[in-house]
């Protein structure tokens, strides 16, 4: 049944708690969305008061109004490598009100007390938010046409939760495992207590394999989220580029240096993509023409930009958007009129090379001076053939040696001028044209956005399509992913992921407040096992022994079943968890 009107849409509360028989520090709370498809209270009458809980699934998104249908397990098991960080889901439920209801966790120790440490195993609560339906895609749409819920996938930081009588709540769990841990099996417990309740203790065993994950920094996969600094000002009421607008901006980008993001997205000039998200991107660099027509160009705020994302960890290639924006309109300050001046203009035509030459020359010099010549690229997102042609031939000219990314489709005409390349999900290139591509040194990725009804990351996605497209990437030798929106948040992102254009999540995959989603844990762990992959096949193809070759073929015999047209009938998670089966098998020394 479709929801009819609009759902309620509750603000951020300025409410503090404190599980002072626990933990001492403060943190905010916010209250969810309703739930529109709410109890049945005749089943809730059959669950016994005080905490039920078990062992989920990683790949379930469990309702909150309804009596879980499954059996009770306090027991969960775990295979890792060391540097990996593996995840699990408890769900705990009752048909009473719960107070401060916390999780408590031991260290994980093997047989000789060698340990994990507690430290390294985070709980989270997972928040419900409200979401919709694919629907009509890249459409516009209004909430009341579609059918809404609320879905579990905000990984809140608070250390204790009230439950709600007659309510569920998932816990999500993050171990990770450090680099130096001797490989063995290790056991320990989760402990979730509440105010007046009997404790429920859950037993954790994880196998940890003789195998190192590098470093994230190290991860070859080349992960591409495009970050939006403009939604963090907005959204916390912060003043654009102040140093509290950088505090709030640290926690997310380096929650996103963790997850292997190579990529600083920039804005170059103002509105690249019109007024495709909420908060519409402003230009980093201020363009100035002068009364004799001179142009100048003040970097400070790109400058900020650049070396604070490196700060974060991100630092590999800085991409800046772009000199083919949506109606290929450009805004700079006239200071004959003493105003802001708009001027169309599209590749090809003169007006568009007297505003684009003189930057360019200047844009190279100010990037040479500050070492990031080399790392930067002037980046293009689904243009026509014809401007990509004549905006090429303008930079070989002016701009000789400057990198360029695109993101559309392939095209051979232009392929050996771009240096990072992205394609539809809907493309298939070859394994040789890929191998031509990786021996120049350039990257190639695939990309999905609102087109894609399957694999995706929607709120309302399957939690398992998220790690599939690691292994997407790995299958069909693509270098990583391109997601076009890290945090363009919509109007109040902790509650509400629908938007104006897009199905519902398609604009962020991270919340306000440096918290991480389900959406945001799993694309990691797909990427991770990327990188499993490679160190895998890499060993056993530089081996000559039967042995290799046998582990070889069932790793690829696996991989060929990581395919879009598979999932019309197949669900993410059973392909996935098949290839996961195999690769712990492999990695078992």
């Amino acid at each position: 049944m479709k929801t009819i009107g609009k759902i309620f849409h509750a603000a951020l509360l300025g409410v503090i708690i404190s599980c002072s028989f626990s933990h001492s520090k403060e943190y905010a709370i916010y209250k969810e969305p309703g739930d529109p498809k709410p109890s049945d209270l005749s089943e809730w009458r059959k669950v016994p008061g005080g905490i039920n809980a078990t062992v989920g699934s990683i790949d379930e998104r469990y309702g909150k109004s309804a009596v879980p249908s499954i059996n009770s397990n306090l027991k969960w098991e775990g295979v890792t490598w060391k540097g990996e960080r593996i995840n699990a889901q408890i769900l705990l439920w009752s048909s009473e009100k719960l107070i401060k209801v916390s999780c408590e966790v031991s260290d994980l120790k093997d047989n000789k007390n060698n340990i994990i440490p507690a430290g390294n195993i985070k709980t989270f609560f997972l928040r419900y938010v409200m979401t919709d339906e694919f629907g009509t895609a890249c459409k516009p749409r209004q909430a009341v046409d579609f059918d809404s819920s609320i879905v579990a996938d905000v990984l809140d930081h608070v250390p204790c939760y009230d439950l709600e009588a007659n309510s569920v709540r998932p816990v999500w769990v993050t171990i990770d495992v450090p680099e130096n841990t001797v490989p063995a099996n290790y056991s320990g417990s989760l402990t979730l207590k509440a105010e007046r309740q009997k404790e429920v203790v859950f037993n954790i065993h994880l196998r940890v394999q003789n195998e190192i994950l590098p470093k994230p920094s190290d991860w070859k996969f080349h992960l591409d989220l495009w970050q939006n600094p403009f939604a963090v000002a907005r959204y916390n009421k912060a003043e654009l580029w102040s140093q509290q607008h950088f505090d709030l901006l640290r926690p997310l980008m380096e929650m996103l240096a963790n997850a292997g993001q190579k990529c600083i997205t920039a804005s170059i000039i103002d509105r690249p993509w019109g007024g495709q998200t909420y908060d519409p991107y402003q230009s980093m660099i201020k363009w100035f023409k002068s009364r004799n027509g001179e142009w100048s160009y003040d970097y400070s705020v790109f400058d900020k930009w650049v070396r604070f994302a490196m700060d974060c960890g991100i630092n590999r290639q800085i991409n800046c958007y772009t000199m083919i924006p949506w109606g290929n309109r450009f805004t700079y300050f006239d200071e004959l009129t003493n105003k802001d001046s708009i001027v169309t203009a599209s590749p090809g035509e003169k007006q568009y090379e007297s505003l684009w030459i003189p930057f360019l020359i200047k844009f190279l010099e100010h990037l040479k001076e500050n070492g990031w010549r080399d790392i930067t690229t002037i980046a293009i997102d689904e243009r026509k053939m014809e401007d990509m042609q004549n905006l090429i031939t303008l930079i070989k000219l002016n701009a000789p040696g400057l990198k360029i990314s695109y993101a559309g489709g392939f095209h051979n005409e232009i392929n050996d001028d771009l240096f990072d390349l992205s394609v539809a999900s809907r493309y298939f290139l070859s394994r040789e044209t890929l191998g031509k591509r990786s021996e120049r040194g350039f990257h190639t990725t695939f990309y999905i956005c609102c087109v894609e009804e399957y694999p995706n990351n929607f709120t309302f996605s399957p939690p398992a399509e998220s790690a599939f497209l690691g292994w997407y990437a790995s299958a069909n030798g693509y270098d990583g992913l391109l997601r076009w929106a890290y945090n363009s948040w919509v109007r109040d992102p902790l509650t509400d992921s629908r938007f104006r254009a897009f199905p519902a999540g398609d604009t962020y995959i991270v919340y306000p407040g440096g918290r991480s989603s389900v959406r945001f844990e799993r694309l990691r762990e797909g990427i991770q096992d990327f990188e499993k992959i490679r160190i895998l096949h890499s060993r056993f193809k530089d081996s000559n022994s039967e042995e290799a070759g046998i582990k070889l073929r069932r790793m690829e015999a696996a991989l060929a079943k990581i395919k879009m047209e598979n999932l019309k009938g197949t669900p993410a998670k059973d392909l996935l968890n098949e290839g996961k089966d195999i690769i712990n098998n492999l990695s078992e020394n």
